[in-house]
């Protein structure tokens, strides 16, 4: 073999002659499909014999096998490949069959698509936006948008997947290589026919008896004529009145009549209202005054409250918040059933806007009115406890229907009020008082604490620097904790406040039960705040003993001593 790589050499340079002749008889390029035949199969590789080429074309067995060729991978099959090079820089002729495929199922589907054909293929996952289609001929991949898949929404395409069926080619992107089908526009295509035969029974002003409603969407509503055509009424002809979803007006599976108002033949199309089957309403609105009561039949109940009809196609929404003056967020599922004739009074007349809303408390009197009246702020009243959440009470005032709130924070003067909180449970009775009205918010709150009396009112005429007396509840190494003699309060002074001498400053020298004079040192009732010192009372008199008595410097001569001095005398004694 080495004398053919030698150029030079005369017999090299003959058969270079040969080959190319060769290979200019079989028409062999890189870039084109050729057949190659299976010459040999190892357990990893296939060797394929090509006319005219210089060496044995290799495919890796696996390719084949994710292909679907393993039927094909038999001594003296033929296999069709793509030629990407003749010769690589190892002197190996470099051949892929999945390129070929690719190319070929590409070159089918071009031909499909300029013909208006439809190809046969099977859905074989989902995606984002639709399906895979994979091409049975060839084994292309391409893309089935959602809206694609039926001329109906379909929840469930379970029964598609892998079933051979035919797609019609809407868009081919040779440059990417994407290739988009339509499963709906073959459907489509067999119904065309049948429903333009249908759609010639319709004419404009025709009236459809009970018809069935199927499905919603943003702008209106689908109903199925006799099991053979659906038709749309828009948005805008379910009623005279605002509607902001058919689903407002129309339940699933209920018939009405309807009204044909356009037929379409060319996109086989028929539209229809059912407010024209009415007169309009509104055209003798002046008939209805603001804040006058009547009476309106309750034709739908939604969640957020109920459809209303003061007249035929006259219908308006009573919302939930409309419902009652005490139960903010009561459902009118609790209250009404469609059918029920109930009183409300007109809150609005809008002719341009073609609205009227409506209420139902209104009929009744404002029940935080008569509370104000019964009950004004500062009253205590009994209440019991008819619900709880993390922050706060609401209380049910004991002989009318209104739940006041109780934030934690009005629970008790001492404890934390989360704390509190916790101690109470539904169902207990409580008195409580009235600390604020708002008769327009239908709200009240009350607290418990101000039911009781304020600790801190013990401190209303004391001040800053005032010397009180207080008995030790508790030492620790930290502080002490003393309550003031009277006061229900328990307060906390740091050890750096017991005394001006640090070696002084020491909690173990107090012991329980004891009684002691200390200072106010930071009192605000505002704040609700109070801070005591032993200290700040040390300082006071010695500047008013300095004050009296001389100079710093002449301290020896004051008739006291400082307590360090009397401790160590003490310690002496004891000695």
């Amino acid at each position: 073999m080495e004398i053919y790589k030698d150029l030079s050499n005369p017999a090299s340079q003959e058969f270079e002659k040969l080959l190319n002749s060769q290979l200019s008889k079989a028409k062999i390029e890189e870039g084109k499909i050729i057949e190659g035949k299976i010459n040999k199969i190892s357990e990893k590789f296939v060797f394929l014999y090509v006319e005219g080429l210089k060496s044995e074309p290799v495919l890796d067995i696996n390719e084949l096998k994710s292909m679907g060729l393993s039927d094909k991978i038999k001594v003296g099959e033929k296999i069709s490949v793509l030629l990407e090079k003749i010769e690589d820089k190892n002197g190996e002729v470099l051949v892929s069959a999945s390129k070929a495929q690719k190319i070929k199922g590409w070159d089918k589907l071009v031909e499909a698509y300029e013909k208006n054909e439809p190809i046969m293929g099977k859905i074989t996952s989902k995606c984002k936006g639709g399906c895979i289609v994979e091409h049975i001929d060839t084994g292309s991949l391409m893309f089935l948008p959602g809206s694609q898949i039926s001329d109906k929404p379909l929840k469930d395409i379970s029964h598609l997947m892998n079933e051979p069926q035919k797609f019609a080619l809407i868009k081919l992107d040779k440059v990417r290589g994407n290739a988009c089908v339509s499963r709906r526009e073959i459907i489509s295509s067999f119904k065309k026919e049948d429903k333009a035969k249908i759609i010639d029974k319709y004419k404009v002003g025709d009236i459809i008896e009970n018809a069935e409603v199927k499905g919603y969407s943003s702008f209106g509503c689908f109903f199925n004529v006799n099991n053979e055509l659906d038709v749309l009424v828009h948005l805008q002809e379910i009623s005279y009145s605002r509607v902001n979803h058919p689903d407002e007006v129309f339940n699933i599976g209920e018939k009405h009549n309807l009204k044909v108002i356009t037929v379409d033949k060319e996109k086989l199309q028929v539209g229809c209202s059912v407010k024209q089957l009415s007169p309009d309403p509104f055209e003798h609105i002046e008939n209805y005054e603001l804040n006058k009561t009547y009476k309106a039949k309750v034709t739908k109940i939604m969640d957020f409250g109920a459809f209303c009809e003061l007249e035929p196609g006259l219908t308006t929404l009573l919302h939930s918040s409309e419902l009652s003056w005490t139960k903010k967020n009561i459902s009118a599922k609790k209250m009404f059933k469609v059918g029920d004739e109930i009183d409300c009074v007109i809150t609005e007349i809008d002719k341009d806007k073609r609205r009227v809303a409506i209420s139902h408390r209104l009929t009744k009197d404002n029940p935080f009115e008569i509370f104000e009246k019964k009950y004004p702020v500062g009253s205590i009243v009994d209440g019991q406890i008819v619900n709880k959440n993390e922050y706060s009470l609401f209380v049910k005032i004991a002989d009318l229907d209104i739940e006041a709130f109780l934030h934690c924070n009005d629970l008790t003067y001492f404890n934390n009020g989360e704390e509190e909180l916790t101690k109470y449970k539904k169902g207990e009775n409580i008195k409580v008082k009235i600390l604020e009205i708002k008769t327009s918010e239908q709200k009240v709150r009350v607290g418990f604490k101000q039911t009781q009396k304020d600790p801190f009112d013990w401190f209303s005429d004391k001040k800053n620097n005032q010397t009180i007396t207080v008995k030790i509840i508790s030492t620790d190494n930290k502080g002490l904790t003393v309550r003031p003699v009277g006061c229900e309060m328990d307060f906390y002074i740091k050890k750096s406040q017991i005394a001006i001498n640090a070696a002084d400053a020491r909690p173990s020298r107090f012991t329980g039960g004891e009684k002691i004079d200390c200072a106010i040192s930071d009192l605000d009732l505002d704040k609700r705040k109070v801070s005591l010192s032993i200290r700040l009372l040390e300082e006071i008199e010695k500047k008013e003993a300095l004050d009296k008595y001389g100079s710093e410097g002449s301290g020896k001569n004051l008739p006291f001593s400082s307590l360090s001095d009397d401790l160590k005398n003490k310690d002496k004694k004891k000695e």
